[in-house]
């Protein structure tokens, strides 16, 4: 499809940051104002001052964990809504369980810029498989198709033999769903004999997208690109034709940070995604994903400018249990913070055997190991050799705790 899906994705860097310089501002003053939860949580905030990406280093980060508190005392959306409850149009259930509003108006979760990229318009069929119980994916996606005017069959995920049926029957043009469930449907087509060569385009989420699963629908024909979404959030990112990282959405905004903390991480390195959401129903500011990725230098060979991510590289929730004890991101960060001079840290769990160990590495000028030692006792609540290394040392992974037992 020639073209891009409006002028936001051209803009200059310098026009990206005089928009955010209006946007930024206008939905902090939102959030405090119309979401009681955010009233809270950003009370004291000026919004004056919150004009640009780095001024957001701020604000607290918001959790997973902490959304989920504040739904269980203020059901059902812990206030966070900026939404009367009369005008919200779907609420749904994610594993937790925690709660997120939908709304029908158009490109709500803001998906139709994924599937444009993605070449789908008025002249495609749609075979929707994301589930369309409790989670928020079916309708997701039906709202993006809608906004790039192709018609939906909302099918759902499951019966495999009646979904390849059905693609054969309606000409299905464009499979929206996981990365391999396509593959299983045209399988079960080849079994039973069916056309399916109409299938020209996938757009796939929520899963990995291995090489040989790509190539496998490459040579069908079939353009297959990813997006990386929440259920909280919506679209944040998404693969275009030049296949070179993700392109962050235009009404996100992304932030990479130290894992357990809101601290960015050095240029190019891995860490948490934070990102806070211009959506003006559920301003979600600073929402922490738990994933891991990194930002990627440069821009997009397909001309969109907006910073660009490496995709998905695990989980940033590393806790792990030692002694029967839990280490989390969080206790590093607190030792970070306690001792300035220390770049980086990295803790690392063994077993020699008989019973656990724990090393810590730091990265510091400092030649002296007493005062850490001291300071992991305290907040980690174990104790632990120290290792000073020179800045640099430690991999730029983003793991702060590194698991290294190995379990039968």
């Amino acid at each position: 499809m020639a073209g891009f899906y409006d002028n936001l994705e051209t803009r200059s860097d310098d026009q990206r940051a005089h928009d955010l310089s209006r946007d930024l501002p206008q939905q902090i003053a939102n959030a405090q104002k119309n979401s009681a939860g955010f009233a809270v949580v950003l009370a004291g905030v000026d919004v004056g001052e919150i004009t640009q990406v780095a001024d957001l280093v701020s604000l607290p980060v918001l959790r997973k964990s902490d959304l989920s508190s504040a739904q269980k005392a203020n059901a059902p959306l812990g206030g966070f809504a900026a939404l009367a409850p009369k005008d919200i149009r779907h609420l749904f259930q994610s594993p937790g369980p925690i709660y997120e509003v939908g709304q029908k108006s158009h490109d709500w979760w803001r998906f139709g810029r994924f599937l444009h990229a993605l070449g789908v318009g008025a002249d495609d069929v749609v075979q929707n498989t994301f589930s369309y119980h409790f989670t928020p994916a079916g309708m997701m996606f039906e709202n993006a198709a809608e906004a790039v005017g192709a018609t939906v069959f909302p099918a759902g995920p499951g019966q495999t033999e009646l979904q390849a049926r059905a693609a054969a029957d309606l000409g299905v043009t464009c499979y929206a769903g996981t990365p391999d469930y396509l593959n299983t449907i045209l399988q079960k087509g080849d079994a039973l004999g069916l056309d399916l060569s109409k299938i020209r385009a996938a757009a796939v989420s929520g899963g990995p997208l291995f090489p040989q699963i790509r190539q496998g629908y490459i040579d069908r024909g079939i353009t297959c690109l990813q997006c990386y979404a929440t259920a909280d959030l919506g679209h944040i990112a998404y693969e275009t034709e030049a296949m070179d990282g993700l392109i962050v959405d235009e009404c996100v905004i992304v932030e990479i940070v130290i894992p357990g903390t809101g601290i960015p991480v050095a240029a190019g390195e891995i860490g948490e995604v934070v990102v806070t959401t211009l959506n003006p129903d559920y301003p979600l500011i600073r929402f922490a994903t738990g994933d891991l990725s990194a930002i990627l230098p440069g821009v997009s060979p397909c001309g969109r400018t907006n910073m660009r991510i490496t995709g998905w590289k695990g989980r940033a929730d590393q806790a792990t249990k030692v002694k029967g004890m839990f280490v989390r991101p969080e206790q590093v960060a607190a030792l970070l913070e306690r001792h300035p001079e220390v770049h980086k840290a990295r803790v690392e769990v063994n077993h020699d055997g008989q019973n656990d160990t724990l090393l810590v590495r730091l990265e510091t000028e400092s030649t002296e190991c007493a005062g850490y030692e001291n300071s992991i006792r305290e907040l980690l609540k174990l104790r632990a050799d120290v290792v000073l290394c020179p800045k640099g040392d430690l991999p730029r992974d983003g793991l702060v705790i590194a698991d290294r037992r190995v379990t039968a």
